[in-house]
C-alpha cells in the first residue's frame, strides 16, 4: 500500500469509538475508524487504486474515508470520486469530502471561497445521487498564520465557529453532516470559549500530533495506553464544566 504512504492519516477506532461521547452521555455512537486521504487526486490516477483502496480499508476496519477535494478535483475527477464513493459505500463505509482552508475562519472571499466549496459538493450531490458524500469533513487551520500563533492566542476562535456554522447551514440544505478537525490549542480556551466551540458542530475531531514517533522506542502496548492517558486528559478538558445538552461529540486522530 505504498501509495497511500504520503497521503494519509489513520484515526485509531478502537479509542475513538470509546471517547466519542459528549458530555451528555447520551446515546452510544458506532466506534469510528477514520482515513484521511489527502491527494486524492494523485492517488485515484493509478489502475484500480479505487479497488485498492476499498480493499485497503476493508482489511483495517476502517469505515469512514475522508476524501480530500479541491475546486479543481471536484470538476476533473468527477466519474472517478464517485466510482470511488460507490465503491465505498457497497462496502458499508461513510464518505466524507475533505475541504481545507486556513482563512475561512475570515469572512469576506475566504468564506465565501469555503462556502462555495461546500456548494460544489451539494451539486455533485444531486448529479450522483447513488454514489453522493455523506457529509462534509474541514481541517480549518488559522493557527497556521502568524498572528494567531502563541499559547493562549485563540483570537480567531470567533471566526472559525462562524465558518463552521455558515457551513453547517449550507450543508444542512442537502443533507450532509459536518465534521471538523481541531487541534489541542482550542481545548485551553475559557468556559464561554469551549462552549461556543462545542456548540457549533455536532462532531469533532481533535487531533492529536506527533504523540508518538517511531524513535520513542515504544512498543504497541505503551503507546496504546499512552494514547488513552492522553485521550482522557484532552477529553475531561474539553468537556470540564460544560453541561449543556448536544454538545458535540469527539473522536480522536493522530498524525
Amino acid at each position: 500500500m505504498r501509495i497511500f504512504a504520503a497521503c494519509v492519516w489513520i484515526c485509531f477506532g478502537v479509542l475513538c469509538g470509546l471517547f466519542s461521547l459528549s458530555a451528555s452521555g447520551e446515546g452510544t455512537p458506532a466506534p469510528v475508524h477514520g482515513l484521511w486521504l489527502w491527494k486524492s487526486a494523485e492517488v485515484l490516477q493509478g489502475p484500480r487504486s479505487a479497488d485498492s483502496l476499498r480493499d485497503f480499508c476493508k482489511a483495517e476496519g476502517i469505515n469512514e474515508v475522508y476524501v480530500s477535494v479541491s475546486a479543481q478535483s471536484e470538476a476533473s475527477e468527477e466519474s472517478r470520486l464517485a466510482h470511488l464513493i460507490g465503491l465505498l459505500h457497497h462496502s458499508n463505509i461513510r464518505v466524507e469530502a475533505l475541504l481545507s482552508s486556513a482563512d475561512a475562519d475570515e469572512p469576506g472571499k475566504h468564506r465565501d471561497k469555503l462556502l462555495e466549496h461546500v456548494r460544489g459538493i451539494a451539486q455533485f450531490n444531486q448529479k450522483h445521487s447513488e454514489d453522493r458524500f455523506d457529509g462534509i469533513h474541514l481541517d480549518i487551520e488559522p493557527q497556521q498564520r502568524p498572528e494567531n500563533k502563541g499559547p493562549g492566542n485563540l483570537k480567531f476562535l470567533p471566526g472559525l465557529v462562524d465558518a463552521f456554522l455558515a457551513v453547517r447551514a449550507v450543508a444542512a440544505a442537502s443533507h450532509l453532516t459536518v465534521n471538523a478537525d481541531i487541534q489541542i490549542k482550542l481545548l485551553k480556551g475559557d468556559l464561554n470559549q469551549r462552549r461556543m466551540l462545542l456548540t457549533s458542530l455536532p462532531r469533532l475531531t481533535l487531533m492529536l500530533y506527533e504523540l508518538s514517533s517511531p524513535s520513542d522506542g515504544e512498543s504497541p502496548e505503551q503507546m496504546a495506553e499512552k494514547l488513552r492517558a492522553a485521550s482522557g486528559k484532552f477529553l475531561d478538558m474539553a468537556y470540564q464544566g460544560l453541561e449543556d445538552r448536544n454538545l458535540a461529540r469527539m473522536v480522536i486522530g493522530l498524525d
